[in-house]
């Protein structure tokens, strides 16, 4: 029997608006395995964003289950919650939320920080992590001094660096260029199947699916179709060229 690091049940998340109900996800079930790295698609309005804040602890289901090592989420109050997301999820942002006057090293110390596990260990742990993400030489940068590809994986670093079981990213190669964007996420990848961690990346630019294992695709707050298999996978970034 499969253990999964992430699951979820019949999730279900409503609004009430002036026009009635707004079903922003509907029924959503799914797994994702350590070291499995999945991406989540769909267009504008699909429900992905929302999804995401509630996998990431920021946002409360109205319905269903989210099992992380398989405690739920979702039944947990303000301050379980709130510890779960600082010491179990890692979180990149599409616009990296470096804290500007902290240094590299000193950004991806302060999810040590948070955690009260800065020592030297970690500290060291830290600056080996950025030297493998090639940033050896901007150690003691601040984020203004260096370019948004090094910034976002400053921002992966401080992801990864407290050894979380689900890491999450919503786009994060948005502001990026073509190139520097499929390093971003080959490396992000290399990394979640390196360290056993589930992870998930929102995006809409289906050519970063080239470094997952599976595609979740959603539509009308709905998961609708999972790409599976590396042929599967390479159809569906081949059709959405095809329609550039």
């Amino acid at each position: 029997m499969t253990t999964y690091a992430l699951e979820t049940r019949s999730v279900i998340k409503t609004y009430q608006s002036e026009s009635g109900t707004i079903q922003a996800v509907d029924d959503v079930s799914l797994q994702v395995a350590a070291g499995e790295f999945v991406a989540l698609v769909g267009p504008s309005g699909s429900g992905k964003t929302t999804m995401l804040s509630m996998l990431a602890a920021l946002l409360q289901p109205t319905s269903g289950q989210i099992l992380l090592d398989g405690q739920d989420l979702a039944g947990m109050n303000d301050v379980d919650r709130v510890a779960m997301r600082r010491e179990k999820i890692g979180f990149t942002f599409q616009a990296n939320n470096l804290v500007p006057y902290l240094t590299a090293v000193e950004n991806v110390e302060l999810m040590l920080r948070l955690n009260n596990r800065l020592d030297k260990a970690g500290s060291l742990r830290a600056r080996e992590l950025l030297a493998r993400l090639g940033l050896g030489e901007r150690l003691h940068n601040l984020p203004g001094q260096m370019s948004g590809g090094q910034q976002q994986r400053v921002a992966i670093a401080r992801a990864l660096i407290h050894n979380p079981s689900l890491v999450l990213a919503d786009e994060p190669t948005a502001s990026l260029d073509t190139e520097r964007a499929y390093q971003v996420v080959e490396t992000f990848a290399g990394l979640i199947h390196e360290q056993q961690r589930a992870g998930i990346m929102v995006t809409h630019d289906l050519r970063m699916c080239e470094y997952v294992d599976r595609v979740l695709q959603m539509q009308d707050g709905k998961l609708v179709r999972i790409y599976t298999g590396r042929e599967e996978i390479r159809q569906l970034i081949q059709g959405d060229k095809k329609q550039d």
